[in-house]
């Protein structure tokens, strides 16, 4: 009887550890491809595909928000050509937030798609409101961006805009460099220099 319940309790355990296991590995989020125009993207299987609601974006998502956060949006937009620049479009970006309080890195790296720079703003987010010919704006605090322009070889620049509430997107920085495929053993911090 002691050498059966010994056995039992072995068996409880060893499927307890295996449920653990299973569940972490089910944590791991489920990836899926998207094509937008010329780039193939891995993202989260709980982002939604929407119809673009510009006709300079190509692709746009629907993401679930952190309890807390009013908004989070992202988008991939692509002009052919250069699109304005690198750092122009960094720099524009940055703009977008209030500058009292703000804070921001700048990383370089490659990806399965072409080089990449990676812009990371936190503060106030002057948000647009309405119509863009307006430029009306509504300040939100605690956002966050993570905007990455990627370089695609013959094509030009793509434009990853993702920004929201901090606490969201604090649990998506990995996924959007995950959806470019980036490398990063190249990335690194750096400063943009005038185009």
């Amino acid at each position: 009887m002691k050498r059966l319940l010994n056995g039992i309790l072995t068996l409880a355990v060893v499927a307890a550890v295996l449920g653990q296991q299973t569940l972490t590995a089910d944590e791991k989020p489920q990836l899926k491809e998207v094509k937008a125009k010329s780039i193939t993207l891995k993202v989260p299987m709980d982002w939604k595909e929407k119809p673009p609601s510009n006709r300079l974006r190509v692709a746009e998502f629907d993401i679930p928000l952190a309890e807390g956060d009013s908004f989070v949006e992202f988008y991939i937009a692509a002009f052919g050509g250069g699109g304005g620049g690198v750092k122009a479009n960094v720099d524009r970006w940055i703009a977008q937030f209030q500058a009292d309080g703000r804070e921001m890195k700048v990383y370089e790296g490659n990806s399965e798609q072409g080089p990449y720079v990676l812009v990371d703003i936190k503060g106030t987010y002057n948000r647009p409101i309405g119509p863009p010919i307006q430029m009306k704006t509504a300040p939100v605090e605690e956002a966050r961006m993570l905007g990455v322009i990627v370089t695609v070889p013959d094509e030009g620049n793509y434009f990853l805009k993702l920004t929201g509430g901090q606490k969201t997107l604090d649990g998506l920085a990995d996924d959007i460099r995950t959806s470019i495929g980036a490398d990063l053993a190249t990335e690194k911090e750096t400063e943009l220099a005038d185009e």
